[in-house]
This record gives structure tokens, C-alpha cells and sequence, in this order.
């Protein structure tokens, strides 16, 4: 006698609901996923922040004359304009020698507009400067000429701050006087513990 064997197999409704129970899924899965994605982005941004700063503090050991890391919402290159919590950054040295002039383009170091491009905000001081030595030091105006000084106070660093929209994790670059440069949370301690506290 010959019987006739079944096929095994998913029924179309049982289809339906796995697939309607993994939307839902997916929907529940969402908001996390978009928090996680602008924190990458707020830390991918930071961290290219900090080296960029610590890439501008080692060309003027190199150099061996003041270097520039200014802020702009230009395109981030020679004669770009520093702001204050501009969204994209360059680097230059500046000029020393008579003839040279703050165009010159073998004074530029780097231009980037990451932030810009993965929307971060970031909020700090228009320029830093680094002497012969890497350490910051002040200037009074937001000009590119040599007329960088020695800092009034030691006591805090020079600080920019990366955040984003959707992001519960904005983060911080801290130049030192010293030089060191750190990118951290603000949100947790490094006096407690914390490796990655500010």
C-alpha cells in the first residue's frame, strides 16, 4: 500500500505571525539602536579630535615653532575663519620667518569636517596654541599671527565638548597644560575610579 506523505512545512499564518512578531521586535529595537549610533558617532568624533590635537601639539615639537588648532564653520583650511564651537577644524603652524605669511601652505597641518559630516556639535574656544615645547599656550584674538602667550592660569584645562542628537553621551577633549590631551565622559568620575572619567 502506498502512502502519501505529508510535506512538512510552515503554513502561511504561521508565517505571518513569525514575521509580525519580529517587527515588533525590530520596532522595540529601534531606539536603542539610534541611541548607540549617536554615541559612536560623538565618540568617533572626540577620539579624531584628540588626535588631531595631539598630531598639531607633535608638529610643533617637530616644527619647532608655535602651532594653531582652531575651530571653524568654514571649509577647515588656510584662511578658514576660527570660531568659537565651530563644527569642522584645521591646523597650521604659524609664521616665524620674515617672508612668510599665514598662507604659506607648507604651514598647513590638517584640515577635517568629521564632525560636521556625522552631525556632532562641538562647543570650545576658537584657538589653541602650542609652543616649541607641545604645551598650550594663550592668545587674545581669534587671528592667525604669531601672537601666542604664555597662559594667565594652569588651573583648568582648555575643553571641547562633543555631543549629538539622540546621544545620552557627550563627550570631552581636555588639553592640559602640560600638553596631555584626553578625550572623557563627563558624565562619570576619574576620581573614582573610572578610566574613562573626567
Amino acid at each position: 500500500m502506498l502512502s502519501i506523505m505529508r510535506g512538512r512545512g510552515f503554513t502561511l499564518v504561521e508565517l505571518l505571525v513569525t514575521l509580525a512578531l519580529l517587527a515588533l521586535l525590530m520596532l522595540a529595537a529601534t531606539p536603542p539602536l539610534a541611541t548607540w549610533n549617536a554615541n559612536a558617532r560623538v565618540r568617533g568624533a572626540a577620539e579624531r579630535l584628540g588626535n588631531d590635537l595631539r598630531l598639531t601639539r607633535a608638529e610643533a615639537l617637530r616644527r619647532n615653532r608655535l602651532t594653531t588648532f582652531a575651530l571653524t564653520l568654514d571649509t577647515p583650511d588656510l584662511g578658514a575663519t576660527p570660531v568659537a564651537n565651530g563644527n569642522a577644524w584645521f591646523a597650521q603652524a604659524l609664521p616665524r620667518l620674515s617672508g612668510e605669511a599665514v598662507s604659506d601652505t607648507a604651514l598647513f597641518i590638517l584640515g577635517s569636517a568629521h564632525a560636521r559630516q556625522e552631525q556632532v556639535t562641538v562647543t570650545g574656544p576658537a584657538l589653541l596654541c602650542f609652543n616649541m615645547i607641545g604645551r598650550p599656550v594663550s592668545r587674545s584674538g581669534t587671528g592667525l599671527g604669531a601672537d601666542c602667550s604664555a597662559p594667565t592660569t594652569l588651573a583648568a584645562p582648555s575643553v571641547y565638548r562633543l555631543s549629538a542628537s539622540g546621544s545620552d553621551r557627550p563627550l570631552e577633549v581636555q588639553v592640559f597644560a602640560g600638553g596631555r590631551i584626553r578625550v572623557c565622559d563627563p558624565a562619570r568620575s576619574l576620581a573614582s575610579g573610572q578610566a574613562d572619567g573626567c
